[in-house]
């Protein structure tokens, strides 16, 4: 809540500055309010409770505040409203439900330059399915709603003339684990990095950096616990649109206490996306990953691969469908999922089918309330207004 009403309070201090100074607000400039229904039902003979029916209402408000020579500030606020149950029919049943700040940011910006800072979704890299530069979100890919918590920070953004672009960040107050993350943030210490992106032949290069300060005290002895763990990030990324796309990621995590297999991570993902000229288009996307735990950096002790392949295919002008494939090489486990979609102006109708072993070992952090462990079906109804 101190958070909300800091976000809140400077907010409105930068808005009555702009307006005070230059602002070129027409009267009329009214905040602009949307929003976004879903409700579910969910069936799963596996679970606890093998029926879950619920629904969710992410609620939007955005207002611009136009300055002079092509400068802008805007805002948003959003809500993630929802409540679910669980029924085990003539036995059970148990409900849940939540009412958090979704998005709560303000942003300045100009054709070259973005300043925004709040509850907001950082993310960035070219893979898509097995994302080794998933740092801060936690977007599944078989959530069609790509829903993340957004993480309390300020972000810069610069652009230059020839493509180019750099982003420096600063994150306080996230103490739950984001992205791959293992252990949690020491939430009284800031986090800051940044990345720089440069255009090269037939494609693009960047360079990431992020630090950060875990504690390991949550994790109940599994490593040596320390409430303060200086941990430092360096990625590399690139992509390049040919005959076919290509792209890689890898990054190197590094642990400054010795936290034994844990105190280096490597990770690498290559991918390629091909669409063949079958029907109304074929989309095939396939990616690898490659992750290791070690005590020694680079040493490549404790390895698992992962690789992931997603086809999508439309019929006519409403009809989608999309199938994802996991396979876990370590415990050689395959994961299926299928989501047929119609897709309308304001409404989307999505009916997923899953089969996947009950012990999820992705390294995907999806939306708890999504339940995708052994077989099942889920029916999703979604309005935007």
């Amino acid at each position: 809540m101190n958070k909300l009403l800091y976000i809140i309070a400077l907010v409105a201090f930068i808005s009555l500055q702009a307006i005070g100074q230059d602002s070129t607000q027409k009267a009329g400039n009214l905040p602009k309010f949307t929003g976004q229904l879903s409700t579910w039902a969910h069936i799963n003979t596996e679970n606890p409770y093998p029926v879950y029916i619920g629904g969710r209402y992410i609620p939007q408000l955005n207002y611009k505040i136009p300055l002079a020579k092509e400068r802008l500030i805007d805002f948003e606020a959003s809500a993630n409203i929802y409540g679910d149950a669980g029924i085990h029919f003539f036995d059970s049943a148990s409900s849940d439900g939540n009412i958090s700040p979704y998005r709560v940011w303000g942003r300045y910006s100009t054709k070259q330059l973005e300043v925004r800072t709040g509850l907001q979704k950082i993310n960035f890299g070219s893979a898509s399915m097995l994302r080794a530069l998933r740092w801060f979100d936690q977007v599944d890919p078989r959530d069609p709603l790509q829903l993340t918590n957004g993480v309390w920070a300020g972000l810069g953004r610069y652009y230059f003339m020839n493509n180019a672009n750099l982003w420096l960040w600063v994150l306080y107050g996230n103490k739950d684990r984001k992205g791959l993350e293992f252990m949690e943030t020491n939430a009284s210490i800031p986090e800051f990095g940044g990345r720089f992106q440069s255009p090269v032949p037939l494609g693009e290069l960047a360079i990431s950096y992020h630090h950060r300060v875990a504690d390991s005290r949550e994790l109940n002895g599994l490593v040596p616990e320390f409430s303060e763990i200086p941990e430092n990030r360096i990625g590399l990324d690139g992509k390049w649109d040919l005959v076919i796309g290509l792209w890689f990621e890898g990054v190197w995590v590094h642990k400054s206490k010795n936290m034994g297999q844990f105190t280096n991570q490597e990770i690498f993902t290559l991918g390629t996306d091909y669409t063949f000229g079958l029907g109304n288009g074929l989309n095939m996307v396939l990616e690898h990953m490659f992750i290791s735990n070690d005590e020694k950096a680079f040493q490549f002790s404790q390895t698992t691969n992962f690789t992931a392949l997603s086809a999508t295919y439309t019929f006519g002008m409403f009809d989608n469908i999309n199938v994802i494939i996991y396979y876990d090489w370590l415990n050689k486990s395959i994961y299926n999922f299928v989501n047929w979609y119609r897709q309308f102006d304001r409404t989307t109708l999505y009916v997923m089918g899953y089969w996947n072993p009950e012990n999820n070992q992705l390294p995907t952090m999806g939306a708890a309330e999504n339940l995708y462990g052994g077989i099942g079906l889920q029916l999703m109804f979604v309005f935007n207004h």
